[in-house]
């Protein structure tokens, strides 16, 4: 649809087009949109279902915890008690056995029955003590609960390992000695509510110094479908610029945050040694760019922020990454 919509009225050779094939393509466009339309709302469905499952399991893990914690309380009480009375049970034997010697004064009967006593109770309680502080209780932080589908404050970490950018740079170290952008696709999984960048795949494409356009798109589908793996964002290349957003990095970009609020755009500038991790502003920009109709590289209002540098992403030194190089296949 895009491609009928947007792009083909674009091309310099559209007018060329015959009257009946520019006929034919908005008749199948009529018949596409509704099919599309119906998906869209499958597919929210699908989500909403989901998501609803996915706060199920959050409650059930929080319950299960509480249970756990109350448990290690009322036992943690029981072996007080416990020490309590074994403490006054000794105190009590140590006393009669003062008492019935009678062979010392009151002070010095002081000295033998209570000052072993307290030397006890106050070495015990700083040995529990320690050994609490020691003890680490798992805590549930609540603020990575995300209370919808596309929360634009509390979005889930994506975790990249730190060895991704390098990998993906010597990858696109011919296209960038010939001043040609890269662009791959970063893919992982979703494990206890985080989101890890498990691989990138480049897939067949073709660049030029500001834009680069991809190519054979279901070798991509394929191997995740293959792997059970989702997307995540991208990442790309500036040969000669800083590390920025451009006006099609803006739209290519929105297609992936809509599909997930909190896939994330890399953005790799070898010439100026900087990596931009960026995201579309949730309030303002994502909803712009998403009306935007404009094609091409075009200007923008500069009045509010489009995008923004994404605070969402943690970089993991020990993560593993996989490189997908589909251009070989």
């Amino acid at each position: 649809m895009t491609i009928f919509i947007e792009k083909l009225k674009t091309h310099p050779e559209y007018n060329s087009i015959p009257p009946l094939d520019k006929e034919y393509i908005k008749n199948t466009l009529r018949v596409i949109l509704p099919k599309t339309e119906a998906l869209k709302k499958k597919l929210l469905e699908q989500f909403k279902h989901e998501y609803e499952l996915h706060k199920q399991e959050i409650e059930e893990q929080e319950k299960v915890e509480a249970e756990r914690l109350k448990l290690e309380e009322k036992q943690r009480l029981k072996e007080e008690e416990e020490m309590k009375n074994q403490i006054l049970a000794t105190a009590s034997k140590t006393s009669s056995i003062g008492i019935a010697a009678a062979l010392t004064s009151a002070d010095e009967l002081k000295r033998q029955v209570f000052a072993p006593n307290k030397t006890y109770i106050t070495s015990h309680i700083d040995d529990q003590a320690q050994s609490s502080k020691d003890r680490k209780v798992p805590s549930v932080d609540r603020s990575t609960k995300p209370t919808s589908l596309t929360s634009s404050d509390r979005l889930r970490d994506i975790i990249i390992p730190s060895r991704l950018m390098q990998n993906f740079l010597k990858l696109a170290s011919s296209n960038t000695s010939n001043n040609i952008e890269t662009c791959g696709i970063l893919a992982g999984k979703l494990e206890r509510n985080r989101l890890l960048v498990t691989h990138f795949l480049i897939p067949k494409q073709t660049g030029s110094p500001d834009s680069c356009i991809t190519h054979n798109e279901k070798d991509i589908f394929d191997f995740q479908d293959e792997h059970n793996l989702i997307t995540l964002g991208w990442i790309h290349t500036h040969p000669t610029q800083t590390a920025f957003l451009s006006s099609v990095d803006l739209h290519t970009h929105c297609a992936y945050q809509l599909m997930m609020a909190e896939a994330i755009a890399i953005v790799c500038a070898p010439k100026y040694d900087e990596t931009g991790f960026f995201h579309l502003t949730p309030d303002f920009g994502l909803n712009y760019i998403a009306n935007c109709r404009e094609s091409g590289f075009h200007p923008h209002p500069s009045d509010s922020p489009l995008f923004t540098t994404a605070k969402h992403f943690r970089l993991d030194s020990r993560a593993s990454i996989e490189a997908v190089d589909l251009r070989k296949k």
